[in-house]
């Protein structure tokens, strides 16, 4: 009888960063090339499958060389984020004096999410045209982010400089500015991916969640950033057109 077709393990190569033209330095005009290999058995990522991407390597690449030699393979595990029932928890807290307070359900009133297309009935009114400036997200947007399980969550957020009208204006900016679909064009990781965005007005900011980034969770991710701690100062990064009268 024939032998069934031998299994396949999942792999992936990148290299960073990309060198620019006429670089003035070693550095600078060199590349990290990582290749992972995701396999339930350690078998397809032994010897046989280092020595022959090593030799490949060797034979192919001017002037490469390892920044370590290649490690044994190491198991990774699968996880995904769960909910439970607002009822089976009691939030209480305990203060400084001791006391302990048991903090009631919040009333069921939210913003409508915004949708896959970027439309969402918005809380602030339409504006005239004004100047904007290219400048990073970050000039006065706050980030943190992290992982749950195979999703990845930004919150950001509008820090409170003791000016109430120009916090307010830059809240609704914000507010207005996350969508799932520019969240998609901020994080081009994130083009195939389902976005949920949150608004929290009452805090000056907006919670992103973005399902599947991190993939089969931090255990299995094959990411440069596999708990997705640097993804929101990524995201501030990012240039966006901002009003003139917001800076």
């Amino acid at each position: 009888m024939p032998s069934p077709p031998a299994r396949r393990p999942r792999s992936s190569g990148r290299g960073w960063p990309c060198p620019g033209p006429d670089a003035d330095s070693e550095e600078g005009a060199s590349a990290i090339l990582r290749c992972t290999v995701k396999d339930s058995s350690p078998d397809p990522v032994g010897r046989a499958f280092t020595s022959a991407a090593v030799e490949l390597a060797l034979a192919s690449y001017p002037g490469f060389t390892m920044t370590a030699p290649p490690g044994k393979p190491t198991p990774f595990g699968i996880y995904r984020p769960e909910y439970v029932d607002r009822s089976v928890v009691e939030h209480t807290v305990v203060h400084a004096d001791g006391s302990v307070e048991v903090v009631g359900n919040p009333p069921v009133s939210t913003l409508p999410v915004a949708t896959d297309s970027g439309a969402r009935p918005s809380p602030y009114p339409a504006k005239q045209d004004v100047l904007t400036r290219r400048l990073p997200l970050g000039t006065f947007v706050h980030a943190r982010s992290g992982d749950k399980g195979g999703d990845a969550n930004i919150g950001l957020w509008v820090a409170h400089d003791g000016r109430a009208d120009l916090y307010a204006a830059r809240v609704e900016w914000l507010s207005k500015l996350i969508t799932p679909r520019r969240v998609r064009e901020l994080i081009p990781e994130a083009a195939d991916l389902e976005v949920e965005v949150f608004l929290l007005p009452n805090s000056g900011a907006v919670n992103v969640l973005i399902h599947g980034l991190p993939g089969d969770g931090v255990a299995a991710s094959t990411r440069f950033d596999p708990q997705a701690k640097g993804l929101g100062e990524w995201l501030r990064s990012r240039h966006v057109s901002i009003e003139d009268g917001l800076l």
